[in-house]
């Protein structure tokens, strides 16, 4: 394992995850949202490119972690017990669809001058036929189990390790980077995005495992 300070590779894939995964996000949302529609391929586009960013990044930071010989019971992929996992992975996933079912249901009453920029967003994105549906799944996928190893996983590990093996640090600032992740959601989606990063964060830090964040991620997205 590392010592202090932290290695620089680690500390490169960190201010990436800081500066461009959310400029990245915020412009390819803006460019997408420009236009008038959006047709399929746009929105393949759109999935594919996604799918396979994150696939790369998940590549680089399992390199790196072996490279550094750290234990992968500390990247939460370990399963020291199943029964609890399946327990809170049942309970937080129920706990947000529940929630997630609730605001659409809000959002659904109120009139379109008043459903906000992430109402707006989705209709524009989200799959409008078959096709896109099993992309969209796929995508739904990848993105759960990869920002959940990197964030909850790697992120969190590494810097908890390097603030003297504090969880409340690594669960604080990887949920900020998760949430900045997040920025072309707008001020809203990242302050709702930071509560819930840190509640999967702290379900983590419990359980020892990212079988219930990825669970209540995949569910809820």
């Amino acid at each position: 394992m590392f010592a202090l300070p932290m290695p620089w590779d680690f500390a490169l894939i960190l201010l990436v995850l800081a500066v461009l995964v959310p400029w990245r996000g915020a412009a390819k949302m803006r460019q997408l949202l420009a236009r008038p529609a959006l047709d399929t391929a746009d929105r393949l586009s759109l999935y594919a490119s996604t799918i396979a960013f994150q696939w790369v990044a998940v590549a680089i930071v399992i390199w790196r972690s072996r490279a550094h010989a750290i234990d992968p019971r500390l990247l939460g992929i370990a399963l020291p017990d199943g029964a609890l996992i399946a327990a809170v992975s049942a309970g937080l996933s129920l706990l947000l669809v529940a929630n997630q079912w609730l605001g659409l249901r809000r959002l659904a009453r109120l009139p379109p001058a008043r459903q906000g920029f992430l109402f707006h967003m989705a209709t524009k994105v989200l799959p409008q036929n078959m096709i896109e549906t099993l992309a969209f799944f796929a995508l739904v996928g990848t993105v759960a189990l990869c920002e959940e190893l990197i964030y909850r996983g790697f992120a969190l590990a590494v810097i908890a390790r390097a603030a003297h093996d504090s969880l409340i640090a690594g669960a604080a600032i990887s949920s900020l980077l998760f949430a900045v992740a997040h920025t072309y959601q707008g001020r809203r989606g990242i302050l709702l995005t930071f509560i819930v990063g840190l509640l999967f964060a702290t379900v983590r830090i419990w359980t020892d495992s990212l079988i219930p964040s990825i669970a209540a991620h995949m569910l809820t997205d």
